[in-house]
Parts: C-alpha cells; structure tokens; sequence
C-alpha cells in the first residue's frame, strides 16, 4: 500500500471521528428520541386539558423501537379524535419532527386499536377516518410510528455507515493496487522455469544461480533485480525503472542501494566472461549476453 494511500485514509478516518463527534454534540434539535418524548408529553397534556383533568400525569413516554413510541395516562379518559390529531400536528410542528407518522389508540384491556391515522406529510394522501365521534371514557395508549425512517439522522447511523464506505474504500484499493502490481512487476515466484544466462541457469523462484554444478546464492533483491534485467537482455533497463519495480513501497529507497546489488551481482556472474552488467552513465543498467 502506498505511503499516500495510508495518509489519505488517515484523513479519512479523523474527519469520520470528528463527524461523528460533532454530531454527538450539537443541539437538542438533533436528539430525535427526546424531542419526540417532549412532544408526545405535550400531546398527553393537552389531552388531559380537554378532558377537564388538571391533576393526573401523563406516564413516562416509552421507547418501543427508534421509531416507534407509546404514550399512556395514569387514568382514564375520553376525546375527540380531531384533538388527537390536532395536538399531534402542532406539537411535532414545534419540535420539527418528520411529517409521516401513524398514530394508534390502543385500548389497555384488549390491546385492540380504537382509532388510528396516518399523515404522509400531503394532504390528499393522509387517512384520516371518524373525525368528530368521541371515545368513550376508558383506559388507552397512544402509539405513533415515524413511517420515513430515512429521515431521521442518527450518530450512530452515520458511524457505522461511515466506516463500512472506509473499509469498502480500503479494500477496493488494497486489492486494484495488488492486481495491478501483479501485472506491472510479475512475481517472481509464478516464474517456474529456469532462465539461461550464458553458461548460467538462473532460478528465480529459489533465489539462485547454478553454474554447473555449482550452486550460488542470492538475495532477495539480487534475484528481483536480476529477473527484471533478464527480462530486457541487450536493452537498457532505465534506473527509475528498476527502483519504481524493485524498491517501490517497501521502505525508503537509498541511491547507492542500486549501486551496490549491481556491483553484488557482476561478482556473482564474473565466472562467464560473455556476461556483463553495463552502466549507460545517466540512464541505466544494461544486462548484456554475448550470444
């Protein structure tokens, strides 16, 4: 992986910390769960109101799922469903609350739905049934689901969401960069056949030289640098060309390292008078082979 690569993901992944930060921080106004709370105890208390009831509470608010909530009353009471929806609107109208929603009231003794209605935020798409009949004095809950989930931001949302794209990203570069290395600088080790250079057989993928029945070592970058000139006999392999293939991404690449594995590798090959390594001054390395 490039050392660009890196810091560019580096990046990356402190602005998503910081995001994600940010969004924990900022105003009520994005803490969705208590604003829909406050709503609905606003809801409860109107209800109460009407219902000439000054003194019993609205109980907690419980949060069934992200998106869905119960309110519920310490007694019973009745109302016209046209206040319901009225409370609801102008209370979630304040709060700034998304405007598709379904609102249940549920009966406490059976749990069957007494009345319900659902708003998509356009007027001739709402469902609004049985305005102006009363409920009748008895125990209920109201239940109110947020139907466009995709309008509610979370922290943690944008957290898990942004690391997954980073990790995509990751990966998706990780394995082009591989692809194309592969297809830049063929591995040495799919090499599986020896290659002759003069009186020497030279086996890439064992990281050796035989000459005769003399075996002769090499390093790892002696036999890259080889099996890259090998590749090029008689022609000029340009000094870039042989740092970008051989030293690229693995540590950082000193001038005189190229140097010293050619002077390295002309000893080893010194037993064939028809091979030489040739400095074109300025330019690059020659690997010739008097054929």
């Amino acid at each position: 992986m490039k050392y660009k690569s890196i810091y560019v993901y580096r990046s990356l992944a402190v602005i998503l910390l910081l995001g994600w930060v940010f969004l924990g921080v900022t105003s009520k106004e994005d803490d969705f769960s208590e604003r829909v709370k406050v709503s609905l105890r606003d809801v409860g208390n109107q209800l109460l109101l009407l219902h000439k009831d000054s003194t019993s509470l609205v109980l907690p608010i419980r949060s069934i799922t992200p998106y869905k909530f119960e309110l519920s009353f310490e007694k019973s009471l009745s109302f016209d469903p046209s206040s319901l929806i009225v409370a609801v609107k102008n209370s979630f109208k304040k709060a700034d609350l998304p405007t598709y929603y379904r609102v249940e009231v549920v009966q406490c003794t059976d749990k069957e739905v007494a009345y319900s209605y659902e708003i998509k935020n356009e007027s001739e798409k709402d469902i609004i049934p049985c305005r102006g009949r009363y409920l009748p004095d008895a125990c209920y809950t109201i239940e109110v689901v947020f139907t466009r989930k995709s309008s509610i931001i979370h922290k943690n949302s944008v957290l898990i969401v942004g690391v997954f794209l980073l990790v995509v990203l990751f990966l998706l570069d990780f394995f082009l960069f591989r692809r194309k290395k592969r297809i830049e600088n063929p591995s040495i080790s799919n090499t599986e056949r020896h290659i002759s250079l003069g009186r020497f057989l030279f086996f890439p993928e064992q990281n050796k030289l035989m000459l005769d029945t003399s075996e002769i070592n090499l390093s790892k970058k002696e036999c890259e640098l080889l099996f890259v000139l090998s590749q090029h006999i008689n022609q000029i392999v340009k000094r870039d060309e042989l740092s970008k293939k051989i030293w690229e991404d693995n540590g950082v690449f000193v001038g005189r390292s190229l140097d010293t594995y050619i002077s390295k590798l002309r000893k080893k090959l010194k037993d064939d008078v028809a091979i030489k390594i040739t400095n074109v001054h300025g330019v690059g390395y020659k690997l010739e082979i008097d054929r």
